[in-house]
């Protein structure tokens, strides 16, 4: 017995060994060729943020027709039945829970706060399900409110915010692209374009007082305001600044630094992160009403240049190049954010 023990219990030994080191491999194989077409999907979904498409949307966005898209007019809301439009034609829906691609913000929301006589208007939303985590979401915004027109003159504010329109538009269009192929995001992902900017962050400020998804359940935002010209300290430079990125995560700014040497490792300019920085941009755009709820934000961002809120800020003068890397460097940070196995903590105030 102990002579056919021995040789026994060492080819169960061996057996065990073998099976172990296969199942090892077998697992380390399986989360490379997993990598593997996650890369792939990546990288096709990424080819599809087109320098041309956005050209295109945003000749339309800020054309004089859109009559400056001041908040509740006309042009405004023909602005934004153009944007459903493309978000029909690309097959991508609005929240379930919502009913539509509009969220009213009533007139009398905006008024209260700004004293002002602003008609009803609305935000938009479109809606990618997520395909493993789908009650997670990540938040893309960016307003496509401007400041309409004066004295008859059309302020067509391509750059503010006509870039981070087309830009949010074309993010979804790569998303959706990556979820036809069978790639669809883990976390779901809302494109908000918010109202009422200009005048005051209403828009935000009503989605976060009424969200339509918890916001326990949102993980970021992304928000893109101007990113399609540079400024005077930029000149030239393939740059962006970002703002917010480290205030209340420790890794959202890591994970868009990341994402940025995969891509077109652009310069990462964090003037504005400094808490004494006079002009405050931190909480001056849209991601401010998710930041105040503790929840992660990276605002993306060209500069104050010399065409700010004036009737000169034209398609004509979109660095249309810099407008398509800026916009694929958000749709790397937010692929991560969507995709990665845990969701970003929170672990600063």
């Amino acid at each position: 017995m102990k002579q056919l023990f021995l040789p026994i219990f060492s080819a169960i030994i061996l057996t065990s060994c073998g099976a172990a080191n296969g199942s090892i491999n077998n697992q380390n194989s399986n989360a490379s060729s997993s990598n593997l077409k996650n890369e792939k999907a990546f990288n096709k979904a990424y080819q599809k943020i087109k320098l041309n498409d956005l050209k295109k949307n945003l000749y339309v966005i800020a054309s004089d027709e859109m009559e400056g898209r001041d908040t509740g007019s006309p042009g405004q809301k023909k602005a934004g039945e153009y944007i459903i439009k493309f978000y029909k034609d690309l097959g991508i829906s609005f929240p379930e829970n919502l009913g539509s691609y509009y969220q009213k913000v009533p007139s009398s929301y905006m008024n209260k706060r700004s004293g002002g006589n602003l008609p009803d208007s609305e935000n938009i939303l479109a809606f990618i399900k997520g395909s493993e985590k789908p009650e997670e979401i990540i938040v893309i915004s960016a307003h496509y409110d401007h400041v309409g027109t004066k004295n008859g003159v059309v302020y067509n504010g391509a750059d503010d915010d006509g870039s981070g329109t087309v830009a949010v538009m074309q993010i979804a269009k790569a998303f959706q692209n990556a979820k036809n192929k069978g790639n669809g995001p883990k976390r779901s992902i809302l494109f908000l374009h918010v109202t009422g900017e200009e005048h005051g962050l209403f828009g935000s400020s009503y989605y976060s007082d009424n969200p339509v998804f918890p916001l326990k359940n949102t993980v970021a935002d992304l928000n893109i305001d101007m990113i399609g010209r540079d400024d005077i300290a930029n000149r030239g430079k393939n740059y962006v600044y970002v703002i917010g990125s480290e205030m209340l995560s420790s890794e959202l700014k890591i994970i868009n630094e990341a994402a940025n040497k995969k891509t077109n490792n652009l310069e990462l300019n964090y003037k504005y992160d400094d808490p004494k920085d006079p002009d405050r941009l931190y909480y001056r755009s849209d991601h401010y009403n998710f930041a105040k709820h503790g929840i992660p934000v990276a605002f993306f961002f060209d500069g104050i240049h010399e065409d700010y809120h004036k009737p000169t800020d034209d398609v004509e003068k979109i660095d249309f190049l810099l407008l398509q890397k800026r916009t694929q460097l958000v749709f790397a940070t937010a692929w991560e954010l969507a995709n990665r196995e845990a969701r970003i903590v929170v672990d600063k105030k």
